[in-house]
């Protein structure tokens, strides 16, 4: 362990210079101290800092930072921080070299087989028998006197290695390309990886690479630290520091306890400043990633050695969680600059072994039909062989009589050999190894062009998968709106402005306290600069909501920097920092005269029932009663929402400084507020957002809209978006509703009940991820739906993760979305915008078709070749299936994506790859080539007058008639190519050639190719040159091809009946077997097995229980003495908590017992839980009365 410092790079040649102190550089500090540092936590690393540099500010000092204004932007500074204290980047593995990837290919073991068998066949033809030249030998092998024949034996061997080094090339290229592909990628990712730093008092976003020790970062909700560094200032800040030390509880940071932010790690709540203190390979994450070997790593000694040495416990202890750990680790580690690419191989194999999803849907139909056809080669080959000896054992000792001569035994051994060769090859043709690496350019192809279209795939099988998405699951704010949040109503001192009022209509007491709630509790990372282009709108930086409420102070003619530079973000007492729970901040404040003030904002309905006052008209507070509140919501909140408006209260309290309050209980803090005003926030729905959704809803993908907005904007917003349209069967319904109806008494989510809601649920409103995640799996578990449903989600925060982890497909919003979303997405949408997921539906399904065209014109082909295999040489096969491998799935693999691919339903998992029209396709085309085939191999020797090539012997010179087989086979292959575009029974073959140009320059490539074998490859390739009428009727019948397939068009597939598709998807019975062992009710089988008296005992039983349970709850209810729960229907139901027993007790009846009830009444309490969130707030609605309440 003692030499692990030799795992750390030294990135520059010089050693860092030290001066007298033995300090590094000219700094008061060395790196070897700074990682001791970083190894401690909590209390020990407080007083390790207090030992050594009795404070934070001391550290920074000796850092030559300023804790306020961080580094100044001196080049000759920086440059000289990353020589003593490293680069913020981790050195990438080496990419696997030309040759190791060659080396790759060779071992796979149709190659192994071929090349064994090519150099047997070169070591025969280089052997002379010994007595050769006896008559008995001779006759067997007829006509190998011809002049230069005795030495033309080792062509054929030699020729097939060439191909099969053709074939090794070819693959090494595409595996090379690939891995550079890779990398472009990943260093894309990198350069848009950015954090705020403090540089000469600015907060300005740098790429992670630039980072230095000493630089004042920000950090905020969302972040996935780049660096390690020590907290200075902090609010409220939870940090997830699962991927480092495997806790999975938040760690809260604070400078007084717990100031060390390791990198790798993510922000889970609230914000802060850090000095960074180590990065790169210095840093935690990168010394585990040293030890994972990711680091190919200069042997110097250096950094960290002796920390190492003492730490030798912490050290092991990492390396093991390194080990259980290293798929989080190389997946958190992303940002950190590092030019990866072979990394994200190892990344993408770390996935594989610890599987996310299971296999995608191409994956799982490919490898079904890979080992189908893998067996019908096997087969065939075997059977080819046999033949070929029993005939020739036959033929020659038998008809012939002759006898087995002990000199004659070699030449027999060549036949065997060639017989062996020509099975081999059947193999080699029977498999469609082209497959591979068609699925990979096809991937590749598109991942690129997808680039284009805003659409970053982190995950190459999420491309394909995204074409048989039949949900789609996207937040609200950004995706299907413009995120350019502004304030268009406010409700202030009793009046209701539905523009933006001027200043002097604001009591000035009013909008002072207005200007300093918004200015100091809004993050100070947010803000309003000045317009990029003159005229152009100010641009927002930060949370777009906060973004809208400065928007509104500035409108208001007030100056919000003013109040902050009064109140900078040091001086800030207490902050309680949004998160999903609280879905409020609020920020505390002390006063000039010791006592507190606390400012808050939130979704309306959540801090209205905290207020217990409202400002008046004189900028007075006057009690806010529950029925003032009632009323505001139905006059205020209501109107607002139907209008698509978000609404967010903002309220403030004064707290007194004796008795100190408890700043822990943040409940009792944050109440008895005094509500300041209500403003409405309007986010506009993208113009192109309601024609992608229709397009979605054309291609058979269901759009839900899942947001945390409340139910009445959320409602406004779909109906735009075109999601729900007037007169249709859908639910509009609140996380909490969802919640209780998808549980059962004893809280446990049952998927039946999820199964009742899902299918007609098309916005779900107040939701939280948990409900997301919640709803994602609901649907992908279901079982109702005869296909099982590929679902897609949108995220963008910090607790949508496990949603985006669980979906088969995870969109990450590149603007907005947090470091974390992004981590665990597939694809990043670097727009934001949700007409780009139709373009990756798009492609999605273009990869699905290219394959299927591939394996269309592949399969015709292998089906011909295995028949006819004995007129075609071993080399001529192999250049057959070169074109048809590597240059048809070049040529079928780019095809760009047309509309016309939205005009369909999903294809579903288990839907056959191969269909009933392309079976049709295949057989008719094989049939067509066989017949051809068949008639110039027994009569064109008589349709040409030519000498016939079938009983030539062994090594005779090559023939006009086999040449002339090989050129017609090669030319139908290469017309049936353009039939192979279409692979829908389409009837134009030609349509969109012209727009693939790949396509159209390999047909003419192989063309002109095959010319110079034809006339130019001789011996090697056994071809004689032919004439002009030769070529034109090789031309012609290729030609053929063509027309044949308008034949083929012609047939009805519905009428053949005996046709079998193959490459289905996996078995619904294999994909369920997992999880029907996690998820399925134990009281299900119990009930299966129960007789029916039995199953009536126990509802009997049932039905006893809950009527008790009613009862119990009404008379607590009356005690407690509430209102009847008819009079509330208001979208937010203001009393406290008892309303829930009253409706969860009622609720629970129906649910009890389903199964016998008719299915019009499958949601009997739908009315009620709706009236408790309101579906009727908008009488004038035209959605009103069509909601599916029964």
């Amino acid at each position: 362990m003692g030499d692990l410092g030799n795992s750390t790079v030294d990135f520059h040649p010089k050693k860092p210079e030290m001066d007298k102190g033995g300090h590094e550089g000219d700094f008061g500090v060395t790196v070897e101290e700074l990682c001791l540092l970083m190894e401690l936590r909590g209390a020990e690393a407080l007083q390790k800092i207090q030992e050594n540099y009795t404070d934070t500010e001391t550290l920074c000092h000796r850092l030559k930072t300023s804790p306020a204004d961080g580094l100044s932007d001196n080049p000759a500074d920086l440059e000289k921080r990353q020589q003593v204290f490293g680069m913020n980047f981790i050195p990438p593995k080496k990419a696997k070299t030309f040759l190791q990837l060659v080396w790759e290919a060779l071992q796979d073991v149709t190659l192994i087989i071929l090349e064994i068998a090519a150099i047997i066949s070169l070591g025969l033809s280089f052997y002379q028998p010994p007595g050769g030249d006896s008559e008995a030998c001779s006759n067997v092998s007829a006509g190998a006197e011809d002049e230069g024949e005795a030495e033309a034996g080792w062509i054929e061997g030699a020729a097939i290695l060439l191909s099969v080094l053709c074939v090794v090339l070819v693959t090494a290229f595409n595996d090379w390309s690939k891995e550079k592909q890779f990398r472009g990628l990943q260093s894309r990712i990198e350069q848009e990886q950015r954090f705020a730093v403090v540089r000469n008092g600015t907060v300005i976003q740098i790429p992670v690479a630039e980072m230095v020790v000493g630089d004042i970062a920000q950090v905020k909700y969302g972040d996935l630290l780049p660096a390690d560094g020590i907290l200075m200032q902090g609010n409220d800040l939870k940090i997830d520091e699962s991927s480092l030390t495997g806790e999975s509880d938040h760690v809260h940071k604070s400078v007084e306890k717990d100031p060390m932010l390791l990198s790798g790690t993510h922000v889970m709540e609230g914000s802060g400043k850090m000095v960074v203190t180590a990065v790169g390979v210095n840093s935690q994450t990168g010394i585990i990633f040293t030890l994972l070997g990711a680091g190919e790593v200069e042997e110097e000694k250096k950094d960290c050695k002796k920390g190492w040495r003492k730490q030798d416990g912490t050290l092991e202890n990492n390396q093991n969680k390194a080990k259980k750990q290293d798929e989080a680790v190389a997946m958190e580690m992303q940002p950190l600059k590092s030019a990866e690419g072979g990394e994200v191989e190892e990344k993408e194999k770390k996935k594989a072994n610890v599987p996310k999803k299971e296999k995608s849907v191409l994956q799982g139909k490919l490898t079904k039909l890979a080992v189908q056809i893998g067996k019908a080669g096997l087969v065939m080959s075997a059977i080819t062989v046999i033949i070929l000896m029993l005939y020739f054992v036959i033929e020659t000792f038998v008809i012939q009589g002759r006898a087995w001569l002990t000199e004659c035994t070699p030449i027999y051994v060549q036949y065997f050999v060639k017989f062996f060769i020509i099975g081999v090859t059947v193999l080699v043709v029977a498999v469609p190894e082209g497959l591979p690496l068609a699925v990979t350019i096809s991937l590749a192809y598109s991942v690129k062009k997808m680039m284009k279209d805003n659409n970053l795939v982190r995950h190459l099988d999420a491309c394909e998968t995204m074409g048989n998405a039949t949900a789609i699951c996207s937040d609200k704010t950004g995706t299907l709106t413009t995120n350019r949040m502004t304030v268009v109503q406010i409700y202030v001192e009793d009046q209701h402005f539905h523009d933006i009022p001027r200043p002097d209509q604001i009591n000035s007491k009013t909008l002072e306290l207005l200007t300093s709630a918004i200015a100091v509790n809004c993050a100070y990372t947010s803000n309003i600069m000045a317009a990029d282009k003159e005229g152009g709108l100010p641009k927002q930086v930060g949370n777009k909501t906060e973004c809208a409420l400065l928007g509104l102070v500035r409108d208001l003619k007030q100056d919000y920097p003013a109040v902050r530079e009064q109140i900078p973000e040091e001086k800030l007492y207490k902050v309680y920092t949004f998160n999903s729970v609280r879905k409020s901040m609020s920020t505390v404040i002390q006063m000039p005269d010791g006592s507190f003030r606390l400012y808050s904002k939130g979704a309306s309905e959540i801090l209205l029932k905290k207020c217990s006052f409202i400002l008046g008209r004189d900028g007075e507070a006057r009690a806010f009663r529950p029925r003032d509140k009632d009323e505001m919501v139905k006059k205020v909140i209501e109107p607002m929402a139907c209008d698509g408006l978000r609404t967010i209260c903002i309220a403030y309290r004064e707290l007194p400084a004796d008795p100190m309050p408890d700043w822990e209980n943040e409940t009792d803090i944050v109440s008895n507020l005094i509500c300041i005003t209500v403003v409405g926030i309007e986010d506009p729905v993208r113009p192109e957002v309601p024609e992608a959704i229709r397009k979605c809803q054309r291609a058979g993908i269901t759009v839900r809209m899942v947001t945390g907005d409340n139910i009445n904007t959320a409602r406004a917003i779909a109906a735009k978006c075109g999601i729900i349209h007037p007169g249709d069967d859908f639910l509009c319904m609140e996380g909490k509703d969802f919640n209780r109806r998808i549980r059962n008494e004893k809280g446990e989510i049952e998927q039946e009940r999820i199964d009742k809601i899902w299918p007609k649920l098309r916005v779900l409103a107040r939701s939280s991820p948990t409900d997301k995640h919640t709803l994602v799996k609901g649907i992908i578990d279901s079982t109702i739906v005869e296909k099982r449903q590929v679902v897609a989600v949108t995220g963008d925060g910090t607790n949508d993760g496990p949603a985006l982890k669980k979906a088969d497909v995870g969109f990450a919003m590149g603007i907005a979305g947090t470091d974390v979303a992004k981590e665990a997405s597939d694809i990043i949408l670097t727009d934001d915008n949700f007409s780009s997921i139709v373009k990756a539906v798009m492609w999605g399904r273009n990869v699905y078709d290219s394959i299927s065209k591939f394996l269309q014109f592949q399969l015709t082909v292998n089906v011909v070749a295995v028949i006819v295999d004995s007129p075609l040489k071993a080399v001529q096969m192999l250049w057959v299936n070169l074109i048809m491998d590597t240059f048809a799935s070049l040529a079928l693999a780019t095809e760009p994506p047309t509309e016309a691919l939205l005009l369909r339903k999903p294809y579903g998992r288990n839907n056959p790859l191969i269909s009933r029209t392309m079976m049709k396709n295949i057989l008719g085309h094989a049939v067509y080539q066989l017949i051809i085939i068949f008639t110039l191999l027994f009569v064109g020797e008589k349709i040409f007058d030519i000498d016939s090539g079938r009983n030539a012997p062994l090594h005779s010179p090559p023939s006009e008639h086999y040449t002339i087989i090989f050129n017609t086979f090669v030319l139908m292959q290469l017309f049936n190519e353009i039939n192979a575009r279409k692979i829908h029974g389409e009837r134009n073959v030609f349509d969109g050639i012209f727009s693939n140009p790949i396509f159209c320059s390999i047909v003419l490539g192989t063309f002109a190719i095959q010319i110079v074998i034809v006339q130019f490859g001789g011996k090697p390739f056994s071809c004689s040159p032919l004439n002009v009428e030769q070529w034109l009727w090789c031309l012609f019948v290729g030609m053929g091809e063509l027309i044949w397939g308008q034949v083929i068009a012609s047939v009805p597939t519905h009428q053949l009946k005996f046709l079998k598709e193959a490459g289905h998807g996996p078995a619904p019975d294999e994909i369920m077997d997992e999880d029907l062992a996690e998820d399925e009710e134990e009281i299900d089988h119990a009930e299966r097995e129960l007789r029916r008296g039995q199953i009536l005992w126990f509802r009997g039983l049932n039905r006893i229980q809950t009527q008790i349970r009613v009862v119990k709850a009404f008379r607590s209810s009356l005690y407690d003495g509430i209102e009847r729960p008819e009079l509330r229907n208001s979208i937010h139901d203001f009393q406290a908590h008892p309303e829930f027993i009253i409706t969860d007790s009622v609720h629970n009846i129906p649910l009890i017992d389903e199964t016998d009830r008719p299915p019009r009444s499958r949601y009997p309490s739908q009315s009620r839980v709706y009236l408790g969130s309101s579906v009727f707030p908008c009488p004038a609605s035209p959605l009103h009365s069509l909601e599916t309440c029964l």
